[in-house]
Parts: C-alpha cells; structure tokens; sequence
C-alpha cells in the first residue's frame, strides 16, 4: 500500500465523487478508478458501494478514512524533517544526563553549544537512575545520554567514551576523616555512609567492585536517601560519608566545605559515555567531522558528537575501569570453579612494584579478571606471596606452587631453564619495567675499606643473594675481569629491607636495587666504582607457568591489563611515591631514585615503565653468561617457545 493511494482514496471519500476527486488531484478520472481499484484488490476488499452513479464507503473504508490522514500526516512530517536535516536547521535537541553529569559536566557543554547554534534549543532532561536514562534511550524519549554508564550489556545502544570521571570518598570539612590523604574501603565498615537509591550510577560503581572484592553491601552501615540534596545535608549535618564522582557537591568541594579522599580500589579513572540508540548512531557515523565543528548540512545530533569530540578534555590514557553491568550479577557460587592464583613477588624490590605492590594494594587484579563467558561461575582465590629476591619465586615457578612470577634479568633465564627434575615449564609474558644502562645492581665495601677496584676482591668474599639479578651482574662482572675462579661467592641473607647486611662478614657486597642504597644511606657502607661492570640493559619481568598460560588465558590477560593499569597509576598520580614509601617503610628519597616517568630523566639508577619483551636484551645475558662454566644451559634456551609476547597483544582489546 503505497501512501500516493491512501491519498488518492481520501480525496474520493472526502467528497464520495470520483469525478470531484480528479478534478482536485489534477487526474483523469479513469486515473483515479485505477489508483482505488490497484488499493482495493492490495487489500483484498472493496472501500466502496457503488449505487449507480453515487458511492459510499464501505466499513473498511470508514476505517481507512478515519486512520488514513494519520499516515499522511507522518509523511508531511517525514518530509519537513528531512528538508530540516538537510538545511542543519533541526530546532531541537533533547539530552538526558544523570545528576551528577548534569550538576558540573553537562552545562558547559551545552553553554558552548548554544553559543555555536542559537537556533537549536536544548532540552536537558535529569535521570534519577541508570536505568531511567536507558528506557528514556531506547524509546526515543531523548537524542542523546550522557552517563558514567556505558550500557554494554545492550546491543542496541551505542556508547563512545568522551571524557574520564573519578570516584572518591566525600566528607564533611569537619569530619574526623577530613584528613586522611587515602582510605581503603576495608577501613569504611564503621562509619555511616549515605547513599542514592540502588540503582543511581555511583551507587551502581560501588557495588559492583565490592563484588569483585568478595564484599557486600550489608557489610557497612548505609542509609538510602532519594535525591542529592538529601544526601548533601547527610554529609554536612551528620558526619556521614558518602562514595561519589567528582561533579557531585561541586559547589561545596570549590568552597571547601567538602572534602574527597581518594580509595585504593577506586585508583583509576571512569569514564563518562555519550550514550545513542543504535539506529540514531548508525545514522550518524561516518557523518561526523571532529575538527569541522561549524560545517553545514549536518544535523543538532551530529553537531553535539562533534563539538564534544573537539573539545580539549578526552583524557588520552586508555586505562579505565570497567563500567559495571545495568543489572548486577553475582558468580552462582553454589558449584563454582576455582582458580587459585599464587603470585610471586618482591615488595621492596622498587623498579618491580607496578607488577605486584600496586596491583595487590590498588586490587587492581580482582576488576580485571575475567567473569563472562566461561567464567561466569568461577571464583578466585588470590594468594600473593612476598619474597626478598628471586631465587624462592624461580622454584615456586618450576614446583607449580606459583602460578606467577616477578623476576628480574638474571633468575628470569633460571626459570627459563629446562631441568629433567622441573616438572613445570613457564612462559615470560611481559616485561615490567627497565633501565637502559644497566643500573640496579651494586658493588658494596664497608666504609672504612681501602677496595677501590673488582680487582681488590682477588682471594676475597663476596656476599650477594644467591639467583638474583645482582647474583647475575657479578658473576658477569668477576668473569670479565678474569677473577671468577679468584673470588668466593657467598649467600646474602635478608630478614627486612632495612637488614640486610648484618649477618655477613665478607669483604663486599653485591645487591640489587635499593638494598644497596638503604645501606649506602646508613653510612656504613659505600659504592665501589662500576668500570668492569657489564653494561648490559638491566630489565624485569612477568613469567607464568606454562599451565596457566595454556588453560587460562585470560586470566594472564587480565594480570597484565592490572600490569599496565598500575603503571598507569604511577606515572599519573602524585601521591605514589608517598604511597609506596609507606607500604614498604623504605624512604621516599630512595623509592624516588628508581622510578622514573620520562626516559629523559636524570639518575643512573631510574627504572622506566616498560611492556614490551626485548628479546635483543635477553640475547645479550645469554650470551655473556652462557659462556661462562657451570652456566652454558642457558644458551639452550629455547627463546621462540618460552617468549609469548602475544599476551600483549591482547591486553588493549
């Protein structure tokens, strides 16, 4: 049924004559007869009685004339818009945002826009509840959402992140937390927390990583209240503290009656989603030119997407959390599957703390780690285990009591090593950080030693831990100054990182970082000159067990997406060196000369952030140790079945 004769039909039933119809349709009447015959037999029943030369409608055609203008009326309609479309003269545009968005974000954006276009009006509608934004989306009741809600869990909705929000803890000036500089939630249990109704999207963030921390709502004492306003006179009048963004109470966070303090678990940035019906999306693509904001022909949607992808304040970093599901969903831990993760790793070994320290004190793990798909049901056991160097890790790597490792150059080719008693193969997934010159590891003497060459170690004792990287750099060293056979190794023993030295009378020492500069800092002991040093790259990385990396996947994935989150966090956040300083009880003058952000800074001893796995530089160890006696099984490394870079690869998608 085509709409030319729906209104072909009407003009003959408005005026119950075919001859008056044509006049008016500039027809010939055997015209129109032919239109209402071809619409009479498409229909399969007659729209007229024909009594002699007069006619009227039959039931069917009482309908059609009732309900036919309807559909001419749509076209009318149909046909004005797409003319507005194509003149970029569409008049309205209707947002819909959730409170807090539309409190601090939304109206600068808007106030730009209306600048650009003044003849668009802008209608902002305000969603108590994701939700709410959702149906208000798939309904057409609005043009556009923006949300800290990404609504992927549904296919029709289109969601393109446009900027980063951040999550916090909020007090009152007043209040006796005001002046804490970080908080984890596990110290939140007993004060009162108020809150938004289940549902509000910051409610809906808080939850869900309290379910990816194994704790629940009912563990800390919450009174639910309707609106923001509500909750602003809670935090102020009541000392209650309360989980939200950062555009949330912005007025009173400017005048500081507020206060935000930053959770461990909520370390990393959200982000703020412009949200579209796919239809409308689909429509759009392609159409939208970011960097011609004022072009013609394009319509108030596509100006919007524009003006906000040209705006200077997308965050580049594409480190995020992960926006949570609009429905909460818990593991079915009636019959779950378990998988126990035990991780290897070295607290106070500084240039390695991104790929364990952060991630177990941020949890960064735990959001990562898959929970879809085959994994729906699984439950995780994460057990982290802290040792003070490398050797311990390397044999919890080849028993199976570690599924991961953190190692540094030397024991990562130990657990590369095939032995006939190592029932378990590993595989290096990742590097974690590095330091070009080979700085990191240390030649020590007491103080008051008269050493100021290797060469003064001849038919002395070294002290150094046993399989570590500085274990490596000596027996490197020693070798290239043909005193290997002249020197007696033996065993460094640590009880903390600030004992180290204590149990051992050689005549040096060798150590890696920054065990030698705590000692150095004490003033008991002092560097000797590195001349004879190898000037190999000193780098560390991520080895898992073969078992894990072939069963499990994506949970080597996630591992390396909580890497790369965390050494996001360090580069980004101000407060890391402090953090870790106190985390370790290690200064934070010594924490600060082994991290560095720009390759370009100073300092012999910097360690930079690093992913990719250089197999150039590993070539090179194998190379000069292999040739040394007692260490040729290195050079039988297979490097094209232990190296799996293509974790990596993975770790953006």
């Amino acid at each position: 049924m085509e709409v030319y004769q729906v209104k072909v039909f009407l003009e003959v039933a408005r005026h119950l004559s075919f001859t008056e119809a044509s006049d008016v349709l500039n027809l010939t009447q055997p015209a129109v007869s032919a239109k209402i015959k071809s619409l009479e037999l498409e229909l399969g029943t007659s729209l007229f009685y024909r009594l002699g030369r007069k006619i009227q409608l039959t039931e069917v055609g009482e309908f059609l004339f009732e309900e036919g203008m309807k559909l001419v009326e749509i076209e009318n309609l149909l046909i004005e818009k797409i003319a507005e479309i194509k003149k970029g003269k569409l008049g309205n545009l209707r947002i819909g945002s959730t409170s807090g968005i539309s409190e601090a974000w939304l109206p600068e954006v808007i106030f730009k826009y209306s600048r650009l276009y003044t003849g668009v009006q802008v209608k902002c509608l305000e969603f108590e509840t994701a939700e709410l934004l959702y149906r208000a989306i798939s309904e057409g009741q609005i043009d556009l959402g923006i949300s800290d809600i990404s609504f992927n869990d549904f296919s029709e909705i289109s969601a393109l992140p446009i900027d980063t929000i951040h999550y916090s803890l909020v007090v009152s000036d007043s209040h006796p937390l005001a002046y804490k500089k970080w908080l984890s939630l596990e110290d939140l249990k007993d004060p009162r927390w108020v809150m938004l109704p289940v549902g509000s999207p910051s409610r809906m963030i808080l939850e869900s990583r309290l379910i990816e921390l194994g704790l629940e709502i009912k563990e800390f004492e919450i009174e639910t209240v309707s609106n923001l306003d509500i909750m602003r006179t809670f935090i102020t009048h009541g000392n209650y503290i309360a989980f939200t963004s950062e555009f949330e109470f912005n007025p009173e966070h400017q005048a500081g009656k507020l206060v935000s303090i930053p959770l461990q678990e909520f370390a990393l940035p959200g982000d703020i989603y412009l949200i579209q019906s796919k239809r409308i999306s689909e429509f759009t693509k392609g159409n939208v030119d970011r960097f011609a904001v004022k072009s013609r022909g394009t319509n108030p949607i596509q100006k919007f997407i524009a003006l906000v992808q040209s705006l200077p304040i997308v965050e580049t970093s594409p480190v995020r959390i992960r926006s949570p599901n609009l429905i909460l969903r818990t593991a079915n831990l009636q019959r779950p599957d378990l998988i126990t993760l035990t991780i290897g790793i070295q607290n106070c070994t500084i240039p390695t703390v991104t790929a364990g320290l952060i991630i177990k004190q941020l949890r960064l793990l735990e959001h990562f780690l898959p929970k879809d798909g085959r994994y729906n049901s699984t439950k995780y056991d994460i057990c982290w285990r802290d040792f003070s160097s490398g050797a311990p890790i390397v044999e919890g790597l080849h028993s199976g009591h570690l599924n991961i490792g953190i190692l540094g150059d030397y024991p990562l080719l130990l657990s590369a090593v095939n032995r006939e008693q190592q029932p378990f193969d590993t595989r290096l997934v990742s590097f974690i950080s590095h330091n070009p010159n080979g700085g990191g590891n240390a030649l020590i003497v007491p103080y008051k030693s008269d050493f100021s060459d290797i060469r003064d170690f001849k038919n002395k004792v070294i002290a150094v831990p046993f399989g570590s990287s500085a274990h490596g750099m000596v027996i490197r060293s020693l070798y290239s100054a043909e005193l290997l056979p002249c020197v007696k190794l033996t065993a460094l023993n640590q009880t903390s990182a600030n004992q180290v030295f204590t149990d051992s009378c050689a005549d040096g020492y060798a150590h890696f970082a920054p065990f030698h500069n705590i000692a150095c800092q004490q003033g008991k002991y002092r560097y000797l000159p590195s001349d004879h040093q190898s000037a190999l790259p000193t780098f560390h990385g991520v080895v898992v067990s073969a078992i894990l990396a072939d069963h499990y996947p994506e949970v080597v994935i996630a591992y390396l997406k909580a890497l790369k989150a965390a050494q996001y966090w360090l580069s980004h956040s101000p407060e890391s060196i402090s953090l870790i300083s106190n985390w370790t009880q290690i200064d934070p003058e010594i924490v600060a000369q082994f991290i560095g952000v720009q390759p370009q800074e100073q300092g012999e001893n910097k360690f930079f952030n690093e992913l990719a796995i250089r197999t150039d530089w590993i070539k090179s160890h194998i190379s000069q140790l292999s040739l040394i006696t007692g260490y040729e099984n290195l050079g039988k490394i297979n490097l094209n079945q232990w190296v799996q870079a293509d974790f990596l690869q993975k770790v953006n998608v």
